[in-house]
């Protein structure tokens, strides 16, 4: 392509509200132009970026046996009935009717399109399969930001597995895990797998891959060591032995006026160190009121309260909820002697522990001196707290690192839950019904492609990698009006067309220096500048995004040479 007839509509600055440094520049550099909140128009450039990162995510889906469908984007409700998610995808679901009244959605995902296109497979030598789509989903977020790293429509390349059995959804799993390291290696991204919940995707098993940016919404708990790594969703720690004093024969009720914080309780005469306290949270979980525990100086993780129960229907109790329930207000709740209707989760960090101090249901009064086995009713001994840094990696006892992250990539073991919705089955080699396991697997298009602009950067602009720039490489002519530049210019750019090099030469009627600016701005990998004074040396000028570097080539050599440098780093 000719620069003069190209529309890349740069800009000297970014909107006020771009925050993320992806954002300003695919702003700035005439990648995007946003439409309206989450949802954004990719333009010519930015179109090529996007197709060149789906392009290396089909390759790589496809060397794994990969099929590609396409798939509506529209769906019927029942098919999210069948799964139990119309009601459970709450209201990031974009809904709507047609015009005869039937309730429709726009794809989040498509577990359920996929789960019942396999109706046609009915027999387990025709397992495993694999298939995706590079599809658009719509996703109704209620806080849209950062440019293409979270909106409301994208492109995202899901796939499936399907499989007769758990070891063949292990292997698939695997060779989707395997698949996503190479994507993102050939992307220049370096995204680290680590465990993750699987929220409301369901399943055994998730990670995720998570690619190190303060743009990022995601913290991951890392050990330094490279022995752990797991979002703070689902990430644990080894805490140091605390010893308690024996508990009294029975907990003591004291008074606390006006004490309603962990802080407070410390502060007071005859009170409690935070790590001797026992916080009491109550949720109403499936419409029952349910306590759960942590240390006085842990927070609650809500989606590992998510996890835990299982449910879709969970919410923080009203203050009038917990006073019925529980007989007093935030401040002075606890769990001792509670009704055994209610249930009671604690997090592992207190088992076993005694002569704690917590609210006796009460408004301001405590018990100290509880003994959690002897005092409390505990249901569900389980993982509650988020992690924090500094604390032990439960595999090599080094202090772990909080990392915000950027997600890049989720791959899930869904198990049966969708075959079993929709009724997938196949007979295996007994001759016997099994319902089919699958997988899911999500890398977004867009959201990739942000992220390489959120971490290949500088000052002037993007440094995109050749295997996803825009242009390959830029033939800048310093005097467009010089005959023997343009000539030199036009030959050059017809060799490196038929040896497939995507370029862009730029004829426009510039300053050199406006030319190196938005060759710069917009990270096109190489420049190849001529003009007079080198030409007549028979030289051009090469220069590398990337790292700066500017040499001198025969003119008679540069075709060649960027043909090897390029094709090398595909």
């Amino acid at each position: 392509m000719r620069w003069s007839n190209l529309f890349i509509p740069t800009l000297r600055d970014a909107p006020n509200d771009a925050e993320a440094a992806s954002h300003r520049l695919l702003i700035r550099g005439g990648f995007i132009r946003q439409l309206m909140s989450g949802h954004y128009t990719l333009l010519p450039l930015g179109l090529k970026v996007h197709e060149k990162v789906a392009e290396v995510v089909r390759q790589e889906m496809n060397a794994i046996g990969g099929q590609e469908f396409l798939l509506p984007a529209m769906h019927p409700k029942s098919i999210w009935e069948a799964s139990g998610r119309w009601e459970t995808m709450g209201d990031e679901m974009f809904r709507l009717q047609d015009r005869k009244g039937t309730d429709l959605a726009l794809g989040m995902t498509h577990e359920e399109v996929f789960a019942t296109l396999a109706l046609e497979v009915n027999s387990y030598k025709q397992l495993p399969q694999f298939w995706y789509q590079i599809q658009w989903k719509f996703r109704d977020e209620p806080r849209p930001k950062s440019g293409l790293l979270r909106v409301r429509e994208f492109a995202m390349k899901d796939s499936y597995s399907f499989d007769v059995d758990q070891a063949g959804l292990d292997a698939s799993y695997d060779r989707h895990r395997e698949a996503y390291i190479k994507i993102f290696a050939r992307l220049g991204l370096d995204a680290v797998p680590v465990e993750a919940s699987s929220g409301a995707m369901g399943g055994s098993g998730s990670s995720e891959f998570m690619v190190r940016s303060d743009a990022g919404e995601d913290d991951v708990a890392m050990c330094p060591t490279g022995d752990y790594a797991a979002n703070v969703e689902r990430a644990s720690s080894a805490l140091p032995a605390i010893e308690d004093a024996a508990p009294p024969a029975a907990p003591e009720k004291f008074p606390t006026p006006d004490v309603r914080t962990i802080k407070a309780l410390e502060e007071i005469e005859g009170g409690a160190p935070a790590d001797r306290q026992i916080k009491t949270m109550v949720y109403v979980v499936d419409g029952n009121v349910t306590l759960f525990l942590v240390r006085g100086d842990h927070q609650l993780n809500d989606q590992k309260v998510i996890d835990t129960t299982g449910s879709t229907d969970i919410r923080p109790a009203k203050p009038a909820e917990a006073l019925e329930h529980l007989g007093a207000n935030p401040g002075s709740l606890g769990a001792v002697g509670v009704s055994d209707d209610i249930v009671i989760y604690a997090d592992h960090a207190l088992e076993g522990r005694t002569s704690m101090t917590t609210g006796a249901n009460e408004d301001d009064w405590h018990w100290r001196g509880v003994d959690i086995a002897r005092d409390i009713n505990v249901a569900h001994w389980v993982d509650l707290r988020n992690v924090s840094a500094g604390e032990a990696c439960i595999h090599c006892g080094s202090p772990l690192e909080i990392i915000r992250c950027i997600e890049a990539g989720h791959i899930f073991k869904l198990g049966t839950k969708y075959a079993e919705a929709m009724g997938t089955t196949v007979l295996d080699q007994n001759g016997k019904t099994q319902t089919v396991t699958m997988g899911s697997y999500g890398i977004g298009i867009g959201r990739n492609m942000a992220a390489i602009a959120e971490t290949s950067h500088d000052e002037a602009g993007l440094i995109w990698p050749v295997s996803v720039a825009p242009y390959e490489v830029a033939i800048t002519v310093v005097k467009v009006k010089d005959e023997a530049s343009m000539e030199a210019a036009e030959t050059l750019y017809g060799e490196l067309l038929d040896a497939g090099i995507d370029v862009v030469l730029d004829d426009r009627d510039e300053r050199p220096g406006v030319k190196f600016k938005d060759a710069e701005l917009i990270g096109i990998p190489y420049r190849i500048t001529i003009g007079p004074k080198a030409l007549e040396a028979g030289e051009v000028e090469f220069n590398e995004r990337a790292t700066g570097t500017t040499t001198n080539v025969a003119l008679s050599d540069i075709a060649a040479q960027v043909t090897a440098e390029i094709t090398s780093r595909r």
